[in-house]
């Protein structure tokens, strides 16, 4: 007897890390030459210690921290995103407006299901990050694919054209997962106008703005007089506290909104976890510095991966470089995930193929997704950063 199976998940494409974890698997790492991955935007090294201890206090002196808390996080915790974002985004937003979830990929997942039911749609601009795209697949629900310029940066023009009746919200990304790119205000302020002339809403993941190279807000959507409804803002304390196992991530929108994320929260994970929540607590209040001291090393790495492909390799096109990614087109006539598995076999460099982020480019529209590649360079320092480039410099097909 064959088991039921759900042909929306069943057709979803496998998880893209762990594809490329098998190509390592296969490979032979030569003595002098070990992998050098450049797959996954996870910091490698553990949270601060003064944050650990502080995880590990709460862990053997805090009863509570080991039992169900509410539903959309811990009040303490939802009241210091609130106030610090306030600052941030010279806004007034409320503790009530705050949700904790599991890590940023559950806020998206959370923000989705609030919109959409299967058959509706979403917009997403390519590359997209493919866990997005996932969830809209195995949800029955379409993305509606939206062009970038060669600056990276979604065309507002080709987005309108593109809105369909079932379309039902705009996610953007930035700084971008997979491109680098950084969104000026302007634009991201223009796909807000463009959401709420046709009834929809804007989804902005803002994973990794604490390594934004500008200085001040990424944008002014807090100050939208409607932002409650026709805004929904995702963050992530995974790569700025080094939290990235403890799955701790916001959504902030309207408190209505927030009523109906209660119910799916409830059923999915019924709280977010207690220490990683402890954590972020103890980050926000203690870890300013700190923070900043991780984003100059991380800009200082996206300059120098900048300078890798300005003088070593110059005829790769560095299409984007920002946050913790860089997307690069090599100069080779050759399939991107042909190109990435190579690159593990010869050259002990492990870097997605674009493929994973882009539909495939047919019917004369060209998505790019088989000649570009993401590099993850954030967790690579000067000397590996220099090693990536003689490795790509070497490789010849």
């Amino acid at each position: 007897m064959q088991v039921p199976a759900n042909p929306n998940l069943a057709n979803v494409l496998d998880p893209p890390i762990m594809e490329a974890l098998s190509w390592v698997r296969e490979a032979e790492f030569p003595e002098g030459r070990p992998l050098l991955n450049l797959s996954q935007a996870a910091p490698v090294d553990p949270p601060p210690r003064a944050l650990i201890e502080a995880m590990a206090e709460a862990a053997l002196s805090d009863p509570s921290a080991h039992l169900y808390g509410p539903v959309l996080g811990d009040t303490a915790l939802r009241d210091e995103i609130a106030g610090r974002w306030s600052a941030i985004y010279g806004a007034s937003i409320d503790g009530a407006e705050v949700s904790v979830t599991a890590g940023c990929n559950q806020a998206f997942c959370t923000a989705v299901i609030t919109l959409c039911q299967p058959g509706d749609a979403v917009m997403l601009p390519v590359p997209w990050y493919f866990n997005h795209k996932m969830w809209l697949d195995m949800n029955g629900l379409e993305a509606v694919p939206v062009p970038c310029g060669p600056d990276m940066l979604p065309d507002l023009d080709a987005a309108r054209e593109a809105i369909t009746p079932n379309v039902k919200a705009i996610a953007l990304v930035t700084p971008n997962n997979p491109s680098g790119a950084e969104y000026p205000p302007e634009l991201v302020d223009a796909f807000y106008g463009l959401a709420r002339e046709h009834g929809l809403c804007l989804i902005v993941d803002e994973t990794y703005r604490d390594f934004h190279s500008a200085e001040g807000p990424p944008h002014r959507l807090f100050g939208q007089s409607d932002w409650q409804e026709g805004f929904i803002h995702l963050y992530s304390f995974s790569k700025v506290f080094h939290l990235t196992g403890h799955r701790v991530g916001a959504m902030v929108t309207g408190a209505p909104r927030l009523a109906q994320a209660e119910k799916f929260l409830d059923t999915v994970t019924i709280c977010p976890a207690r220490l990683g929540q402890i954590g972020a607590f103890w980050g926000l209040q203690h870890l300013s510095d700190w923070v900043a001291d991780e984003r100059r090393e991380i800009l200082a790495r996206r300059a120098a991966v900048t300078r890798i492909f300005a003088e070593r390799l110059p005829d790769w096109r560095l299409r984007g470089a920002g946050a913790y990614f860089a997307f690069v087109e090599p100069p080779f006539n050759l399939p991107s995930n042909e190109l990435a598995r190579r690159l593990v076999f010869e050259q002990s460099l492990l870097v997605l193929p674009g493929t994973m982020f882009a539909p495939p480019s047919t019917q004369g529209r060209d998505w790019g997704g088989e000649r570009s590649l993401r590099i993850a360079f954030a967790n690579a320092d000067a000397d590996g950063i220099a090693e990536m480039g003689r490795r790509l410099a070497a490789f010849a097909p």
